[in-house]
């Protein structure tokens, strides 16, 4: 199966299904964390070629509901509008089998509800974040390792030069799950 995995720097997910046996390459605007199949620039300009599934992790910080109070701000420079036109350009990809994944949104007001909510807990990482999932010919992931002691650390996190990338890194039980469960019935 050929997997795209769009808005990926560290190649977390992309070396999950790399791991299963399949054919994946990141992109991103920033480049690759980890040495492997990664396209630097825009996800738009391989969208074309004849991808199996795609799992876009379009940028969050203009669409989050937890940057609410500054939305007047971003829609008046347009940049609210321009990160909803980006998201809404990768709901109409013909690649067969798609996942878009972002926080609590305001996609879900503007487009449609998203499918499934996850959070890290659910996947053997003892933490909450809410992680929105649209899905086209996908179906919801299990839940594979349900932990307690859930902590909101990603929401506690103290301003950094880092903050932003480690806010949106994809846990590896979640980048596992996905390739294990969608990498199997992609070739379906």
């Amino acid at each position: 199966m050929k997997a795209l995995i769009g808005g990926e720097y560290s190649g977390r997910v992309r070396d999950a299904f790399i791991a299963h046996g399949h054919d994946a390459m990141s992109c991103d605007l920033l480049p690759t964390e980890r040495p492997g199949p990664h396209y630097q620039g825009d996800v738009r300009d391989v969208l074309d070629y004849p991808w199996d599934l795609a799992i876009f992790h379009p940028p969050c910080t203009d669409l989050s509901v937890s940057g609410a109070r500054h939305f007047a701000e971003k829609r008046l420079n347009g940049r609210q509008y321009a990160a909803v036109s980006f998201f809404m350009s990768l709901t109409k990809t013909k690649i067969p089998k798609v996942a878009i994944e972002n926080p609590i949104c305001i996609m879900s007001t503007l487009w449609r509800r998203p499918d499934q909510i996850i959070q890290p807990w659910m996947f053997g990482h003892g933490e909450t974040k809410a992680t929105c999932l649209w899905l086209k010919g996908l179906p919801p992931l299990k839940p594979t390792n349900i932990v307690e002691g859930r902590e909101a650390r990603i929401h506690r996190m103290p301003p950094s030069e880092n903050r932003g990338k480690l806010r949106s890194e994809t846990y590896a039980g979640i980048a596992e799950a996905m390739a294990r469960q969608w990498g199997e019935i992609a070739n379906v």
